[in-house]
């Protein structure tokens, strides 16, 4: 659910890179879904790996945003350098007022306009890294149940045994009761 609420406001900022990939772990969450209720330990181990790429990627969001090791939050690096967009958070954050300047003395720009924020309880970039937060502590919750679920399908595989040779009875094994009940005539 998580994952579907951030998909969400990534579209509404129209930020390419995080869209795919939301969509992409999205998938795998729900294949590990899958391979939880199918007992198919790949598709588990599968969302395991896509775990610790997810929380990689979640720690270069929360870099991007504190504009940590030469990375700005300006930057169209999100957009694939497609448009100007940012985050939805920018503009819609709690608390923030938005007043737009039309920008009517440049030629060719007479339908846009100049959009300041003011007012915001919270930056925006504090909201971003809050949700890449959250991201990790669920990937994290995530990955020890997968690596648990793991376990338990594993443990079980190798105690199962379909030839019967761990049974304590052999396959064919002598009917435990005395001859003489076996031959014994029922009386109506």
């Amino acid at each position: 659910l998580a994952a579907l609420e951030r998909q969400v406001f990534d579209f509404l900022g129209y930020q390419w890179a995080p869209i795919l990939a939301n969509f992409l772990h999205i998938i795998i969450v729900i294949l590990g879904l899958f391979g939880t209720i199918q007992y198919r330990p790949r598709y588990i181990v599968v969302y395991a790996i896509w775990t610790a790429i997810w929380v990689t990627w979640n720690i270069f969001i929360i870099c991007f945003y504190l504009e940590v090791g030469g990375l700005s939050k300006d930057s169209e690096l999100l957009t694939f350098n497609i448009s100007r967009h940012q985050s939805w958070w920018s503009e819609n954050g709690p608390g923030c007022v938005r007043k737009e300047a039309s920008m009517s003395g440049i030629k060719g720009l007479d339908s846009h306009s100049y959009v300041s924020v003011i007012g915001c309880a919270l930056e925006y970039r504090y909201i971003e890294v809050l949700h890449s937060s959250l991201q990790i502590l669920v990937a994290l919750v995530g990955f020890v149940y997968a690596c648990y679920v793991v376990s338990v399908f594993t443990e079980e595989e190798d105690s199962f045994d379909f030839i019967g040779g761990f049974d304590p009875f052999p396959l064919y094994h002598v009917n435990e009761k005395p001859t003489n009940l076996l031959f014994k005539q029922t009386y109506l």
